[in-house]
C-alpha cells in the first residue's frame, strides 16, 4: 500500500473514531447524570430516615445501587478517554504519513 493509501486509510478510521466518540460520550454524559441523580435520592432518603448528616455520604457511597452507578460511571468515563487517545494517535500518524509522503514528493522533484 503506498503512502497515499495509507493516508486516505487513516482519515477513514479517524472518522470512524470520531463518530465513535460521540457515541462514548454520549453514554460517559448518561451514566454520569444516573450516578449524580442516585446519589441525591440516597441522600436525601437517608437525611428522611434520620440518619446523622456527617454520615450520609459515607453510607451513600457503599450503597450497592450508588456504588454500581458509580462503576459504571467510571467505564464510561475509561472508554471515552481511551477514545480521545485512540484519535490522538490517528491524527498523528496521519502527520507522520503526511510528512513522509512530502519527502518523497520533494525528493522526486529534485531528481
Amino acid at each position: 500500500m503506498d503512502l497515499y493509501e495509507q493516508i486516505q486509510q487513516k482519515i477513514k478510521e479517524l472518522e470512524i473514531s470520531i463518530k465513535s466518540l460521540r457515541k462514548t460520550g454520549t453514554a460517559f454524559a448518561e451514566a454520569e447524570r444516573d450516578y449524580k441523580v442516585k446519589l441525591a435520592e440516597e441522600a436525601l432518603r437517608l437525611r428522611d430516615s434520620g440518619m446523622a448528616v456527617g454520615m450520609i455520604d459515607k453510607v451513600c457511597y457503599g450503597l450497592q445501587s450508588v456504588s454500581t452507578l458509580r462503576f459504571k460511571r467510571d467505564v464510561a468515563d475509561a472508554v471515552y478517554k481511551a477514545n480521545l487517545e485512540a484519535i490522538n494517535s490517528l491524527k498523528l500518524q496521519l502527520r507522520l504519513l503526511d510528512a513522509q509522503l512530502s519527502r518523497e514528493w520533494g525528493a522526486n522533484l529534485s531528481d
